[in-house]
């Protein structure tokens, strides 16, 4: 066996590119992204037209005005789709960086996990807020929900069954088999939310249907 024989054989295997995490948080990252600065371009024009009517404003169930006149659309004293503007930038870049082939430290996966974790709390907040307490949903805030759930829960089970997050094995494994059914759990949390809603406004579907 020659030299270059020998140091292909003990080469260390590269590790294969997570492309379906890549293209989950480049996807969701955008549409997220796009769902929250279309909020704010509307909530710009409401400003500079008190008369104008919003897009997104459809019925009284289905009004992002009435959810933009609340305390909860401005938690932080500013409005909370510049959180989405300026927070969803984050995987759409992790995700191309992953395509180009950068592997990241186990401090940065933390950090990040952390991030959309808030956001995942946030969206659920957010929700509980907007059908139980504001009685209106704004269909630009329901896309960013729709985008930062698959987006938690697919790094999250990625993270725990790789040497990621942890080295311990048995975390590992159990991820391990929980991922292949993701998209499960992701269906779930939705239909929960859904149920929820539909439970809440028993007459929706009649107002969009009708």
């Amino acid at each position: 066996m020659t030299d270059a024989e020998t140091a292909e054989t003990t080469a260390p295997a590269t590790p294969r590119r997570p492309v379906g995490l890549a293209l989950v948080l480049i996807v969701t990252g955008a549409v997220g992204w796009l769902g929250a600065m279309a909020l704010i371009t509307e909530r710009v024009k409401l400003l500079l037209d008190p008369e104008y009517t919003l897009n997104c404003d459809i019925n009284p169930l289905i009004s992002c005005g009435n959810v933009m006149a609340s305390w909860q659309a401005s938690l932080l004293g500013f409005p909370n789709p510049l959180l989405g503007v300026a927070g969803l930038v984050a995987p759409i870049a992790v995700g191309v960086a992953l395509l180009a082939g950068a592997r990241f430290d186990r401090w940065f996966w933390w950090s990040f996990l952390t991030g959309v974790t808030g956001a995942f709390v946030f969206v659920h907040w957010l929700f509980e807020q907007a059908v139980y307490q504001i009685g209106a949903l704004c269909p630009w805030c329901m896309l960013v929900w729709l985008m930062v759930i698959p987006m938690f829960w697919v790094l999250l089970i990625w993270a725990l069954k790789g040497d990621v997050l942890t080295s311990n094995a048995a975390v590992q494994r159990l991820a391990g088999a929980v991922w292949p059914f993701t998209w499960v759990i992701v269906l779930a949390n939705l239909v929960a939310i859904a149920v929820a809603i539909l439970v809440q406004f028993p007459t929706l579907l009649g107002l969009l249907l009708g």
